[in-house]
């Protein structure tokens, strides 16, 4: 039998690298511009579903008033997309997206009014976005007192003001206006305030402050440990405070972050707020009485008898009918008569039966009393 020749073995060549020592693979390529287009396509045709969806929706409700505005339900939604929020957006981002489609598509079925305390930029022309979108017919006006007969004459659908801040407690205008007009509160906007030095001058060269009254209320601390050689001076509000800022040299304002975006401002110092909790409540208020959802709040106008005892006998009517209150307040008579009018926030709704019993009982002894509305309770915005 021949023998089998034997292959002879290839010379390995002076270039050839052993496997254990060849080089590493390149890393994957990143997205092209072709697939960001695909992305962004994409993006576009569920975007306008969602939004195709929701105008049918609205279309074909009896009643398109009711459905354009719905706090709960928008809130609803917002806390589940950020539950279900994989990242790396956060859930503020997420938010703001879904708001502006359903504030869009609302607005083109029927344009919401709302009046505001202006002027644009302010604390509460964010929190009129937070709540409506910016598709929303928004209106700044200059005074609380404004909002109100704005709504009152018909001008508005809404207006939004601010009702109580955690760290200086009531917004006397707004509780006064409650007992002028026949105003319902129909929804609310808990709001993170953070205060930020906004300003175009280096901070040793800074020899005023300008901001609302509230504001430097809130930062006063602060201010006198890190700027004790600059005057804070009042101003209307901390839009007006970030225009000065921008236009005057030497001066810096207390104001939003918005505010140094749309004036062009640098943060010399962010969240300078004493109170790191700091929270302001806005009532949204109009002529709409909301549905019951088993998360509400109802706000109380209430005068008792001036006589000994009579505050503690309306409170305890709460406490018997195990209501939790979550808000009270005292505003004195205007006029010769002595006393005053209490507004009392409690957990409830005013179509629930022990809200129902509490109100007849009250208003056997009360002087005055009036339900400002009930409406569904939110949590605080960062």
């Amino acid at each position: 039998m021949a023998n089998k020749k034997v292959p002879k073995k290839r010379p390995k060549s002076a270039s050839a690298t052993p496997a254990s020592a060849s080089s590493k693979p390149s890393p994957a390529k990143g997205p092209t511009e072709a697939d960001l287009k695909r992305i962004d396509d994409e993006i576009l045709k569920l975007v306008n579903k969602r939004a195709e969806a929701t105008a049918r929706m609205l279309e074909q409700a009896q009643d398109r008033r009711s459905l354009v505005y719905q706090p709960r339900t928008d809130d609803d939604l917002y806390s589940q997309l950020e539950s279900d929020n994989p990242g790396p957006l956060t859930g503020r981002a997420v938010r703001g997206i879904f708001r502006q489609i359903l504030s869009a598509v609302r607005n083109q079925v029927r344009t919401q009014r709302v009046a505001y305390l202006g002027p644009a930029f302010s604390f509460t022309h964010i929190a009129a976005i937070e709540r409506f979108g910016e598709s929303a017919d928004l209106i700044p006006v200059n005074t609380i007192a404004a909002v109100f007969e704005e709504v009152n004459r018909g001008h508005a659908d809404f207006g939004l003001v601010p009702i109580e801040n955690s760290t200086d407690g009531r917004i006397i205008d707004t509780l006064d206006m409650f007992t002028r007009l026949p105003l319902r509160i129909c929804g609310e906007v808990q709001l993170a305030i953070h205060h930020n030095l906004l300003g175009r001058t280096p901070r040793a060269e800074i020899s005023e402050i300008y901001s609302k009254p509230q504001a430097l209320s809130q930062c006063r601390d602060w201010l006198s440990r890190n700027m004790p050689h600059a005057r804070p001076i009042e101003v209307a509000s901390t839009s007006t405070a970030a225009q000065l800022a921008r236009d005057k040299p030497g001066v810096a304002a207390i104001a939003s972050r918005q505010a140094a975006l749309e004036y062009q401002l640098e943060i010399l110092a962010e969240n300078i707020e004493d109170n790191k909790t700091n929270v302001t409540r806005f009532a949204v208020i109009g002529d709409r009485q909301m549905v019951p959802t088993g998360r509400d709040r109802t706000s109380l106008l209430l005068q008792i008898p001036h006589r000994p005892g009579a505050l503690s006998d309306a409170l305890a009517i709460f406490k018997g009918a195990k209501l939790n209150l979550t808000w009270i307040e005292s505003f004195p008579l205007r006029g010769p008569e002595s006393g005053y009018i209490f507004f009392i926030d409690c957990e409830g709704h005013l179509k629930d039966a022990k809200m129902k019993k509490v109100l007849e009982q009250l208003a056997a002894t009360a002087v005055r009393l009036e339900v400002l509305g009930s409406y569904p309770r939110s949590e605080p915005l960062e």
